[in-house]
């Protein structure tokens, strides 16, 4: 039989602050939400009874896990999902947690120094929810990527980070299965992390529908010329398009693709292995070095090059560059307040509002939708400043 293929799931799961209510609000969308609310429930009611196989990486913005953690928000959608029971089954052997940022921004886009915040944010919220060590893995959302954000991965204790296939270049020489379908290392300074090349066109795949038989021949095509163990990584949205939403399990994801899978390596009756990629890491390592160019993964007719999904119109470029100006006072308010002692309760407690509707407005999917929803930044924004001033009234007061 031929070398083992092993294969990495990730699915992708976010939703913007306050998208739910939102949607379960409107009776034009309600049926929207519902459908969502469903396809999390669905994810550790499909790996039940696969413990032995299953393995599935999940990427949970900070903003999804706030929701689903909300007391109220629970009692609400109780008669449709238990999310406090969602929350405790998505700690099954077979739901590999990945770090993630807190409110979803694409990290290359965002002012540097807000970068760190987001993914403390997550760290806290993650650690509270699922009680681990560490998480392994990283997942920078919209696979929005660059080079200067490995020293932050590196402090925050993450292993390695999920990077599109289309933007790894690589150093050490090698041939285009092994660039494709083996981890690697990149290094920014003295700093050092593993890469996990996700297959663009794999993913793509997985995204619109995919039969089981025809993605283990199409993984076998691929890695014909290994003369090493692959690692095939495939991620996309979770949640989104009716291939996921579909409540029907013999159509769905599920039903339709990923347990006849199982089935086919419970049985050796296929080399395909689903696998975690630390468990992956752990026997085989990581080889050669690379670099990975700026961009994030594709989105519709754009290739992920220079952000044009979330930059392509001047309003959106005027909306980044207020988000520039707003973190710049922000972050100069509370370097005065630390220079002072953070001596006045108000001041700081009005900082933290502030900070957070930054952080908020920095959420990609703000910009996203062309100019759609590039109001919703600009009014976090407008709140963030609301915020900054009052912390600087509060300052004036105490002075």
């Amino acid at each position: 039989m031929p070398p083992t293929i092993h294969h990495a799931l990730v699915l992708n799961l976010h939703q913007p602050w306050g998208n739910l209510d939102e949607l379960l609000n409107n009776p034009l969308t309600e049926w929207q939400g519902k459908e969502i609310l469903y396809a999390y429930d669905r994810i550790p009611r499909a790996v039940e009874g696969w413990e032995d196989v299953a393995r599935v990486h999940l990427p949970m913005s900070g903003t999804l896990l706030e929701a689903l953690s909300n007391h109220d928000f629970q009692s609400r959608v109780y008669g449709l999902v238990k999310c406090g029971d969602l929350l405790w089954k998505l700690r099954h052997p077979s739901l590999e947690m990945v770090g993630t940022g807190y409110y979803h921004p694409v990290f290359p886009l965002i002012p540097e120094p807000d970068r760190e915040e987001h993914v403390k944010r997550w760290l806290s919220i993650g650690h509270h929810l699922f009680p681990r060590d560490v998480f392994q893995g990283f997942w920078p959302p919209e696979m929005g990527f660059c080079m200067e954000m490995i020293p932050l991965l590196k402090r925050a204790g993450y292993r390695y980070v999920i990077v599109d296939s289309e933007h790894i270049v690589g150093l050490t020489p090698m041939k285009w299965e092994e660039l494709r379908y083996r981890p690697h290392i990149a290094k920014f300074g003295n700093d050092e992390i593993i890469v996990i090349p996700r297959d663009r066109d794999l993913s793509i795949a997985q995204e619109n529908g995919l039969e089981t038989e025809w993605f283990i021949n199409e993984v076998r095509q691929r890695t014909q010329w290994c003369d090493f163990e692959p690692l095939i990584c495939t991620a996309t949205d979770g949640e989104n398009g009716g291939w996921f939403r579909n409540v029907n399990w013999a159509s769905n994801f599920w039903g339709s693709f990923y347990h006849p899978l199982c089935d086919r390596a419970r049985h050796e009756e296929s080399v395909v292995k689903p696998t975690f990629i630390h468990d992956y890491l752990d026997r085989h390592g990581a080889h050669g070095y690379v670099i990975v160019r700026t961009g994030a993964w594709n989105t519709g007719f754009h290739h992920g090059i220079g952000f044009i999904q979330w930059t392509g119109s001047q309003m959106q470029r005027d909306a980044w560059e207020r988000v520039e100006r707003v973190s710049r006072e922000i972050h100069d308010a509370r370097y005065d307040a630390g220079q002072r002692g953070w001596p006045n309760s108000e001041e700081n407690h009005c900082l933290e509002e502030a900070y957070w509707r930054l952080l908020r407005a920095e959420t990609s999917c703000h910009f996203f939708w062309g100019t759609d929803w590039v109001d919703r930044a600009h009014a976090g924004l407008d709140e963030a400043l609301f915020w900054l001033a009052r912390a600087h009234e509060a300052r004036d007061r105490k002075a």
